[in-house]
């Protein structure tokens, strides 16, 4: 198992301990295990391999050896004899709002409550109204996060598809036969949230059957749908659906373009075809008067021949892109290698798993030339936010590693929470200290979208404030975002020369592609943040790119992407 697999069991340990109603020490000793190991810079199968798993602060003989086994053997029998003494769905329960393992308890305890039919029953008879420490609001509250995972249960966050695409993809590949594959359909757009997954082959008649049969037989399929000679569906053990079609290689690029979609897109792009006396679908480009077929070797072929520069996947959503490919004004859109360097990161200062040092070392690593800090504020005392002697000795370490990094910055900076009123949580002459202020909403999310917008504006005029974080404060497939009214807070930001960050945590995208778009015609410089809590969170900012894409970003809209030298006039430093 790898370090993420390690993590991951360590903390359903500890929830299992804490369901059981273990010595709390104990709980928190597999807790803190878990983020240690989420946050190891080095290798764990060589710490394992070495014997040096147990000299981590933290970890100790009894822990390492569990980590050994599920690193070496892929499996613990204390883990699963834990999980033996629950039902199976018990962590089925831990994704909704609100319930955390206490609750859970109480919920098995009382009700013998485990899993989440068990749970709507509950609510749906007023058993959660009298039980302590839940109540009438309570009980509501899960009902409406009960309906929420049933409308999302058959969605993926995009890392999630993109990863299990990916490795399904790659064992395809090897089916004899194949001349050209693809992912297609919302993950080549770089959608947000995935249904399911499209993979597109081309090939010989001679060869479908055996790549139909590897396909249907991967070792990550749970279940075969439907296996024929041009389409198979399969779900996978990870619960996605995966659709694997086969052409002839000349329909190839046709086909790339119909299932990559969008269907709005995949509309207009048929209207633009007709204006030209053509029929356009998935098997080819033809002559409206005879059904010649006009031939294209690649997809950009097809754009070609209608009059249109290349639109990249990521744009196909009905959204302009057309008519702007028409009078080649499409946007030279910003990649991966265009950033250099990203701010809202956390530390151990307050919630986050490494270092300054070990995150600074980790963005050098990926040839960055700085590097924001923004630990959370005072008032958020959940994440361990930073007092204001913190800030000073936070600000003196990172004094003294700049000093030693000669050309590489690290920035220090603060994520703010935004108060109710709209203030932050600091006064002017602390705020005044950093080098940039994040302002973020972190708590009354219920507020109207009246008073959010008034409390969201009030920071935005905030002088000390360079940027606005997660602008919704949505957690996708889990929380909706609050009610905000967008198109002020952006024209505000424009007025008052505020950027508003993209945070590319997987579980936020935020702000979403559709209200990115409106942003660059305002002019509103966006950051690229990767909001991570740990090293391996900072190569996150992809996903940031990739929602950066969908909203027509080029390298000059995005802070970002400016040299150091840049950054720091930007910043007026």
């Amino acid at each position: 198992m790898n370090k993420k697999e390690v993590a991951s069991i360590l903390e359903e340990i500890g929830v299992l301990l804490e369901l059981k109603g273990e010595n709390p020490f104990k709980t928190r000793a597999y807790f803190n295990a878990a983020r240690t190991i989420s946050g190891l810079t080095d290798d764990l199968q060589e710490r394992v391999e070495s014997g040096e798993i147990g000299a981590i602060k933290g970890i100790g003989k009894a822990l390492a050896g569990k980590i050994t086994a599920l690193v070496t053997a892929g499996k613990l029998p204390y883990y699963e004899e834990l999980k033996a003494e629950f039902p199976p769905a018990i962590f089925e329960l831990m994704n909704i709002p609100g319930l955390g393992p206490k609750k859970i308890k109480k919920l098995y305890d009382a009700l013998g409550i485990g899993s989440l039919v068990e749970l709507e029953y509950a609510c749906n008879e007023n058993r959660l109204v009298d039980l302590e420490g839940f109540g009438a609001k309570t009980q509501e509250n899960i009902l409406k996060g009960i309906d929420a995972r049933k409308k999302y249960s058959e969605k993926f966050h995009y890392p999630v598809a993109e990863e299990a695409a990916s490795h399904i993809h790659d064992h395809i590949r090897k089916a004899k036969g194949i001349e050209r594959s693809e992912i297609a359909g919302s993950l080549r757009r770089r959608k947000e949230i995935i249904g399911d997954i499209d993979i597109l082959v081309s090939a010989s008649q001679k060869d479908t059957a055996g790549i139909m049969k590897r396909f249907t037989s991967a070792p990550v399929v749970e279940r075969v749908i439907a296996e024929g000679k041009t389409k198979s569906s399969v779900i996978l053990k990870s619960g996605i659906n995966v659709d694997v079609r086969v052409v002839a290689d000349k329909e190839f690029p046709f086909a790339l373009h119909y299932f990559t979609g969008s269907k709005e897109h995949n509309v207009q792009m048929r209207r633009i075809a007709k204006e030209h006396k053509l029929k356009l679908n998935e098997y080819g480009l033809f002559s409206e008067s005879n059904d010649k077929p006009v031939s294209c070797k690649e997809e950009k072929d097809i754009f070609e021949k209608l009059g249109l520069v290349y639109i990249p996947p990521e744009l196909r959503e009905d959204n302009g892109e057309i008519e702007a490919a028409a009078k080649k004004k499409l946007p030279e859109l910003i990649e991966d290698k265009d950033l250099r360097g990203t701010f809202h990161c956390h530390t151990t200062y307050s919630d986050g798993a490494n270092t300054l040092k070990e995150m600074a070392d980790a963005a050098q690593k990926m040839k960055w030339q700085y590097l924001g800090i923004a630990d959370h504020s005072q008032s958020a005392q959940y994440a361990r936010g930073l007092s204001k002697a913190d800030v000073k000795k936070q600000r003196k370490e990172i004094d003294l590693l700049n000093k030693a990094y000669g050309s590489f910055r690290i920035f220090h900076g603060i994520e703010s929470d935004i108060l109710g009123d709209g203030s932050l949580d600091y006064d002017d002459k602390t705020l005044s200290e950093f080098d940039y202020v994040v302002a973020s909403v972190h708590s009354r999310f219920k507020m109207s979208e009246f008073e959010m917008t008034k409390r969201v504006l009030k920071a935005i005029k905030n002088k000390h404030v360079a940027v606005l974080g997660h602008p919704t404060g949505r957690l996708l497939l889990s929380r909706a975002g609050y009610q905000i009214d967008l198109v002020r807070v952006i024209d505000a930001a424009s007025d008052y020369g505020k950027a508003i960050e993209i945070n590319s945590h997987p579980y936020r995208l935020d702000l979403d592609w559709r209200m990115v778009k409106y942003a660059k015609e305002k002019g509103v410089k966006i950051f690229i943040n990767p909001d991570a809590h740990n090293t391996d969170g900072l190569a996150d900012v992809r996903f940031g790119i990739g929602i950066a894409r969908k909203g027509w970003l080029e390298p000059g809209d995005v802070v970002n992407t400016m040299s150091l030298r840049d950054i720091e006039k930007y910043l007026g430093l």
